[in-house]
């Protein structure tokens, strides 16, 4: 099939500097013709989250300026390059790890696009690989399987929803932390909710009358609470984190993702997209998009995921 030569217009967010969310500001681009091995996407929806805040806050370092946010994408290919053959045309794809996705249209590698399940709508499947890959990192990295019980601190957000439902998934419990107005989503995934704060280890003790003792823990809430509780109950090579910290460093427990220290996990979060999107086709995996908002919307979206504790995904859409 001939394909396009012709550019396409794309609106980007740029971040002029590291900052608050006021440095994010809307531009255009032309874009050229895929090249070799990429592929050109009409962006649909783009899943935005807490770590674009920290790049763009310069949490993440302090690289050159103007710089661009956006890891995860669901879109259709509008074209792809000379020597693709593993995506056509018209085909409806999510797309991560990429660079720059806060954008209507962009350039991508056909290596990290997997096809969208058809019976999962725009804004989910945009929300569904970086919490997802994210997720079975800590699975993999706590080696949780059948008949283990899960620690979850953090259980409400992104990244808990989906360690509850692939934990659950592969025949293990967990127990996990969220404020008491988030526990009825915790239980509709299948966890043991409690509160976190005072009195904490009390609850944990409960709750292992119910569903069995702790024998993994992973943190997704970045607390010394989180982390005291998590070396007091479980072996340390049961214990992950994937908030980034000196004193979690210093614990010897596993820290995953970005920073000095950690472990980026990136061979297993690439291997995971594929399965991911096998899971949400089967409905065993659901994403839960709690707002929308338009692209130009950007600067609110980064106000809503600092100040809401959001349980579940933003999307933007272009």
């Amino acid at each position: 099939m001939t394909q396009p030569v012709t550019p396409l217009t794309a609106t980007y967010v740029s971040a002029d500097a590291h900052g608050d969310e006021n440095v994010l500001q809307l531009r255009q681009e032309e874009l050229p013709p895929p090249g070799p091995g990429q592929v050109r996407l009409v962006v649909k929806a783009i899943g935005v989250n807490p770590v674009d805040l920290k790049i763009r806050q310069g949490m993440r370092g302090r690289g050159p300026v103007p710089f661009r946010l956006g890891a995860e994408v669901a879109g259709v290919v509008e074209a792809v390059g000379p020597d693709v053959s593993t995506v056509a045309v018209g085909d409806e794809v999510i797309a991560f790890r990429v660079d720059g996705g806060y954008a209507s249209a962009l350039l991508v590698p056909a290596d990290d696009v997997v096809p969208k399940p058809a019976s999962l709508p725009w804004s989910e499947a945009a929300g569904l690989l970086l919490a997802g890959a994210t997720a079975i990192h800590t699975l993999e990295a706590t080696g949780v399987g059948e008949g283990d019980v899960v620690l979850l601190h953090g259980a409400a957000g992104a990244v808990g929803q989906a360690v509850i439902q692939l934990a659950v998934d592969r025949g293990a419990r967990v127990i996990g932390t969220a404020s008491p107005r988030n526990h009825d989503l915790l239980r509709e995934l299948g966890a043991y909710p409690i509160a976190y704060g005072e009195g904490l280890r009390e609850r944990v003790a409960a709750a292992a009358e119910e569903v069995g003792e702790p024998t993994a823990a992973i943190d997704a809430a970045g607390t010394d609470e989180a982390l005291a509780l998590s070396l007091a109950l479980v072996e340390r090579e049961r214990i992950a984190t994937i908030m980034v910290r000196p004193a979690a460093i210093e614990s010897g427990i596993k820290a995953l993702g970005g920073g000095p220290g950690a472990d980026p996990g990136t061979e297993i979060r690439a291997a995971a997209r594929a399965p991911l999107a096998q899971l949400a086709r089967e409905g065993r995996l659901k994403v839960r998009v709690v707002k929308e908002l338009p692209l130009a919307e950007v600067r609110e979206a980064h106000r809503f995921v600092a100040e809401n504790h959001a349980a579940g995904k933003v999307v933007l859409l272009p």
